[in-house]
């Protein structure tokens, strides 16, 4: 199970000189991750969704399952397999209507769209190109009579989609890849597309000291920063602690739109 080190700070050079002197293995992989940060930097300054999908280009073109952080196939399975048998566990039925904002390659988007009712999942990416993996993955497990709706978007702010038409909406490892501006921006609007008795999932890199991010890539954050972002736009936060007990190292928070007091 990965561990969650809540009190490390990663951007220190006593961090790093520590973690390259216990896995020298990774440096010449984090170097060059370090290279392409400093270039896709100067390309797009202020506009962090443009610098991420350019991240995920990359990303896909070498493999996509490693673009959504799986080491292997058969990660990529069980992380996939981790989060749909916990949202089914949590309320999650199959004539829900169904968001997931980040789907990727459907690492776990193939189960829920084989689970649910035939048109009930709707996935978003700012990625194209790793939507074009999504479909293969839809091919590959042949479920294309459940007509899966998948759609690339410039932001989250989901304006094309209808208010109130989600029961659930889900995002796994997008805030851990996000600055305060962009969660703050989803979780803005994502009252307006939930049912009053809908809930939104999300995970997070998870600290408890101060909140840092390595490069443009990875944020940590302290739980009750992003429970008081949710709280500005009316949504009721609960941190789920029974997530921490799976092999997963980041934390899950779920939001409530007021109504479901």
């Amino acid at each position: 199970m990965p561990r969650k080190n809540l009190t490390a700070n990663r951007t220190t050079l006593t961090h790093r000189v520590r973690y390259a002197a216990r896995h020298p293995d990774r440096v010449p992989r984090y170097l060059a991750r370090a290279g392409r940060d400093a270039w896709l930097r100067l390309r797009h300054p202020r506009d962090h969704v443009a610098y991420y999908r350019a991240v995920m280009r990359s990303d896909s073109a070498a493999d996509p399952e490693a673009a959504v952080g799986s080491k292997s196939h058969d990660r990529w399975l069980a992380l996939g397999k981790m989060q749909f048998d916990y949202l089914v566990e949590h309320g999650l039925r199959p004539g829900d209507r169904m968001l997931e904002i980040g789907c990727g390659n459907l690492r776990a988007g193939w189960r829920f769209i084989d689970y649910l009712e035939r048109g009930r999942y709707y996935g978003l990416d700012i990625s194209p190109d790793i939507l074009f993996a999504a479909q293969d993955t839809i091919v590959r497990h042949e479920l294309q009579d459940k007509l899966p709706r998948l759609t690339p978007v410039r932001d989250l702010t989901f304006a094309f989609l209808p208010a109130a038409h989600f029961r659930v909406v889900h995002a796994h490892s997008v805030f851990s890849h996000s600055p305060p501006d962009v969660i703050d921006e989803c979780l803005a609007h994502v009252g307006r597309v939930l049912r009053p008795d809908g809930w939104f999932d999300f995970t997070f890199d998870r600290t408890e000291t101060e909140e840092h991010h390595v490069l443009r890539e990875d944020f940590y954050y302290r739980t009750e920063t992003l429970v008081a972002l949710a709280e500005k736009h009316g949504l009721r936060a609960e941190f789920m602690a029974d997530w921490e007990k799976l092999p997963h190292g980041q934390s899950k928070i779920r939001v409530r739109p007021p109504a479901a007091a």
